[in-house]
């Protein structure tokens, strides 16, 4: 059996979301292109109070990068987490703009459609394409302005996508504060982590079994023997009398001795 990894988990639970974006992606740039230039001009800021918003203001809960990282809750969070949250929007901003993401989706169980998935892989498709052709570039000289005019494309590209997933949180999270019974209750587990040991102190009754459980029949108490005593430590005579002896001295009486005769005559050898 497989070790339990959080991230594949989470990964197969959004798999069973089925709510809509309240803003499609390709749609934030002209839906909200109030927000959309903001986070385009102000990507940091707009990573650091999409955050906020989306811990609904209680920075005690703040984790960096909310836990899926080996730095988190290494960093120091819960002395400063504004300090920390800052650090993260500037130093791991795509970290940042993806993890905020990922905790709305969760919390409103909202899909992540085809065509979010194609212009995000369309974005890290470019990322892969300057960095080879820039790879390239080091041994062939004529293709670096190539790689120059990819590197444009890629930047461009991964400016406009951030901003449109930002703005997409923001309507998302907008949206929640504004409704806030729109919160869908929590989806039951898909993995069974075993349960605790229960202690059960001296003298108290044991839990009720859950519900749908088979119920639990008492333990049928025996009955002592006829005839023997059911006290400690016992009183004289309060065993029955041993039962009168058998035989020869209580053994029993030997089987008799068998003598064999002679043996038969043949037919015809007799004279």
């Amino acid at each position: 059996m497989a070790p339990y990894n959080p991230r594949i988990e989470a990964c197969h639970r959004r798999k069973a979301y089925q709510r809509q974006w309240q803003v499609e992606l390709f749609k934030t740039c002209y839906r909200r292109p109030g927000y959309f230039c903001f986070s385009m001009w102000c990507a940091n800021c707009a990573s650091y109070s999409l955050r906020k918003q989306a811990l609904h203001g209680d920075m005690s809960r703040y984790i960096c990068c909310n836990g899926i990282c080996p730095c988190s809750g290494r960093m120091g969070e819960k002395d400063c987490p504004e300090f920390c949250l800052c650090l993260e929007s500037f130093f791991c901003f795509a970290q940042s703009v993806a993890t905020t993401r990922w905790m709305v989706q969760d919390e409103m169980q909202v899909e992540t459609t085809e065509c979010d998935n194609c212009i995000i892989g369309t974005m890290i498709f470019f990322q892969y394409l300057s960095c080879i052709c820039h790879i390239l570039a080091c041994f062939v000289s004529e293709l670096h302005d190539v790689a120059q005019f990819v590197d444009c494309l890629a930047d461009f590209t991964w400016c406009t996508v951030c901003a449109c997933m930002q703005t997409q949180a923001k309507a998302e999270l907008d949206y929640r504060d504004a409704n806030p019974g729109a919160v869908p209750p929590p989806l039951p587990g898909v993995v069974m982590q075993p349960p605790g040991v229960q202690m059960i102190p001296m003298g108290a009754q044991p839990p009720p079994p859950p519900p749908g459980a088979y119920p639990q029949q008492p333990y049928a108490q025996q009955q002592p023997y006829a005839g023997y005593p059911t006290t400690y430590p016992p009183q004289p005579g309060a065993y029955p009398p041993p039962p009168p002896p058998q035989g020869y001295g209580g053994y029993p009486q030997p089987m008799p001795y068998y003598q064999p005769g002679p043996p038969p005559s043949a037919p015809g050898m007799q004279r």
